[in-house]
């Protein structure tokens, strides 16, 4: 694999990409404490140079507590008994966050409450009012 290939214009290398194979936690049979399977990849967002500015700023919210202090984003797979279907997993997680981070939110435009929401409203709080005037005062009772 050259490359890890998240939109049209946007594909990160794998230089950027470290990748270590550890042990698995769970049951195993007899492979347990022989196979190193599950897959810890490494990826540098604060210092990479092929990400853009915004994308950064939006992978880091992304991110949360996968992201260490020093800006490095930090994914586990271990979901499978293989390396090779491990590594694919976690890639493509990867690949998922960072194409979440590439979408742009839509910029929220503010707008009025319309003259039919105002009105209904005022007549929800007047008949309120008149549910409670109807109720009267404690120990009026005549």
């Amino acid at each position: 694999m050259s490359a890890l290939r998240i939109t049209a214009r946007l594909s990160i290398p794998d230089s950027e990409i470290e990748e270590y194979f550890i042990q698995a936690s769970g049951p195993g049979g007899q492979n347990v404490n022989k196979v190193a399977s599950a897959v810890q990849l490494r990826f540098d967002v604060a210092h990479s140079p092929t990400l853009p500015e915004e994308v950064r700023t939006r992978l880091k919210v992304l991110a949360g507590q996968r992201l260490t202090k020093d800006g490095v984003l930090v994914m586990t797979g271990r979901t499978y008994r293989t390396q090779e279907r491990n590594r694919a997993d976690v890639r493509e997680r990867l690949k998922a966050l960072i194409a979440r981070a590439c979408i742009a939110p839509k910029t929220r435009r503010p707008t009025k409450p319309t003259l039919a929401s105002k009105k209904r409203r005022l007549e929800g709080k007047t008949q309120r009012a008149k549910i409670k005037r109807a109720r009267g005062k404690p120990g009026m009772d005549s």
